[in-house]
């Protein structure tokens, strides 16, 4: 990693950072990306899943096939780092670093274009809609093993509150396995002065977040992880009326699919006992999403490798996170490993999804060496 390629990548992330597209929307990201591919004379095709894109860089004679995976997308989220190159999109944000995430790729995709040590074939996913959107569903679905039929795959998150520029991997665990809960509260609207004749939906939904959050308490072991954290409240439009209708918006967390389904069975218990109780009509509606994020033996070893050579602090003692990653869906498929990278130190407001968060551009050099010799190591120890 030269000066002047850290320059270029650091430009890159803030012109991407001034610049978020939400889910499902990344047009101009890919565009983006795409040329950045054709400046570095990498091939690649592009709408694939999507805004989604994979480049290809092969060498030499050896078979072996690795991907390395960065997202695209920004979140609704409004910024407020009064940065020279904040979002340019008013309400619109990229608060978890996936402008960073994308600029390391391209960075990694630099390095072994301009190395002759490595045989092989290298694939560069570019995932759009990884927050909450199903992106990598989509790129699966769209054949991406099958089009780029790589035998492992690897990819980081950028981590506030590591020091910055070291590099952790587990075993097992990585991320939690996530999923969008949205519970519909309809009664009888009315004046407010005669609720008698009204069914209140806001009443049922006070009682109702109170009695979800007996669920993890009382119904999950102490020994396991979960959450269930309920986000947004929607309802009534005056002052003086009872509304007819409430929504309430959230998302749970776990590690372990049993867990999961004594969570959804409780919000369905819950809502059935809460309906009953104040005269309401209360409809859950639980979407979950691609599962926990798992790091696969052989290849937490090889990530561990990539560390140790690309000269970066090593830490394997880190605990999972109850954030969730779709990167799990790769996983799935296809043996892999998923790390965290440093962001630095924690500030208030400045956390993942907050709105005065900045990826570090000071790691550009870390993540982007990780990930090429990832790259190296998984295709060496074939």
């Amino acid at each position: 990693m030269t000066p002047e390629l850290h320059q270029k990548l650091t430009a890159w992330r803030q012109h991407l950072h001034a610049h978020p597209e939400l889910s499902l929307q990344e047009r101009a990201t890919s565009a983006f990306v795409q040329d950045r591919l054709a400046e570095l004379g990498i091939p690649c095709e592009a709408g694939i899943g999507g805004h989604g894109i994979v480049a290809t860089l092969m060498r030499g004679s050896a078979r072996g096939r690795v991907g390395l995976r960065a997202d695209m997308d920004a979140l609704p989220i409004r910024e407020e780092t009064g940065l020279a190159y904040a979002s340019r999109h008013q309400g619109v944000m990229h608060a978890c670093g996936h402008d960073g995430h994308t600029a390391s790729l391209l960075g990694a995709a630099a390095l072994l274009a301009a190395d002759t040590s490595w045989s092989g074939t290298v694939d560069f996913i570019f995932q759009p809609a990884e927050e909450g959107f199903g992106g990598s569903r989509a790129m699966v679905a769209d054949g991406l093993f099958e089009r780029f039929p790589m035998t492992r795959i690897f990819g980081f998150h950028n981590w506030p509150g590591l020091d910055a520029g070291t590099i952790a991997v587990h075993d097992g665990v990585v991320m939690a396995s996530g999923g969008r809960v949205t519970l519909t509260i309809e009664g009888h609207a009315g004046h407010a002065g005669m609720p008698h004749l009204t069914r209140d939906p806001v009443v049922a939904a006070g009682h109702l977040i109170v009695a979800l959050q007996s669920i993890v308490a009382r119904n999950v072991d102490p020994l396991d992880t979960a959450v269930l954290s309920l986000c947004t409240i929607e309802g009534g439009t005056a002052a003086n009326q009872i509304a007819g209708r409430v929504v309430i918006r959230g998302t749970l967390r776990n590690h372990r699919g049993a867990v999961r389904d004594v969570i959804v069975k409780g919000i369905e218990r819950t809502c059935a006992g809460i309906a009953t109780s104040f005269g309401v009509k209360v409809t859950p509606d639980i979407s979950l999403g691609v599962g926990t994020v798992v790091n696969t033996p052989a290849e937490a070893g090889l990530a561990r490798i990539a560390a140790e050579k690309a000269r970066a602090p090593l830490r394997h003692d880190l605990a999972p996170s109850m954030a969730g990653e779709d990167f799990a869906f790769y996983l799935q498929h296809c043996p892999g490993a998923f790390v965290w990278i440093g962001n630095g130190p924690l500030r208030d407001g400045a956390e993942l999804h907050g709105p005065r968060y900045d990826f570090n551009d000071a790691i550009l050099p870390v993540a982007s060496s990780w990930m090429a010799e990832v790259a190296k190591t998984a295709l060496a120890s074939n």
